[in-house]
């Protein structure tokens, strides 16, 4: 996944996008780490959030490793073509992002606990790449799905910004847009490091904690 030049830096327009195709491609039903269902249905104490932070292999499982993650799954959000493949979206022309669904117990785990996690494993200031990953399917992202979601979001990256530029980073980079469909990537990319423990992982962050006492919402 490491790119060779600079490309894909710029989003297509809805009438540049890849037609795409109506069926989704199909993959397993259960998690092979977690052996929980990865289309559901789903307890009604769990709430779905999707994010991208760079390559979704590495991203994966830095989540289904959290205590109160149910399921979690990899897929393509925040573009235009339905139902893309991979090799589309790395080709700049769906306008999607590598993205990572996440099924949590609202019993066992908050929302911001989720930020927090998601703040620290990536640099969110990079813009459309992580380290020498380089596209718009690589840019950072958090697809909210209800309001709450959005309202947690705002404000700790927000917070997390100004810990960052006091630190001497630029400005956070992070979409945040409510999420419209998430569709499911191939199925050798479902827990890619689990079936291949010694692949490829680029995530990198940028060694500054995320003070969750001190994100007062």
């Amino acid at each position: 996944m490491i790119l060779d030049a600079v490309r894909n830096l710029k989003m297509p327009t809805a009438a540049q996008a890849l037609d795409g195709r109506e069926e989704p491609v199909e993959i397993s039903e259960r998690h092979v780490v977690l052996n929980q269902l990865i289309h559901g249905p789903f307890d009604i104490n769990t709430e779905i959030a999707v994010f991208g932070a760079g390559c979704f292999w590495g991203v994966e499982k830095k989540f289904w490793e959290l205590d109160g993650v149910i399921s979690t799954s990899v897929g393509y959000c925040g573009g235009y073509t339905p139902n893309p493949l991979y090799d589309e979206v790395c080709s700049g022309l769906t306008g999607h992002n590598e993205a990572v669904r996440v099924v949590f117990s609202t019993e066992r785990l908050e929302f911001r606990s989720l930020l927090k996690v998601f703040c620290e494993m990536h640099d969110p200031t990079q813009g459309m790449r992580q380290g020498n990953d380089i596209g718009t399917q690589y840019r950072s992202g958090v697809y909210y799905t209800n309001e709450d979601q959005r309202f947690e979001a705002e404000k700790s990256l927000e917070f997390y910004g100004r810990t960052l530029k006091e630190q001497g980073f630029d400005n956070i980079t992070t979409e945040l847009v409510p999420l419209r469909h998430f569709y499911f990537a191939e199925n050798y990319h479902q827990q890619y490091l689990a079936k291949n423990p010694s692949g490829y992982c680029g995530l990198g962050g940028t060694g500054i904690k995320f003070d969750l006492k001190g994100c007062r919402l």
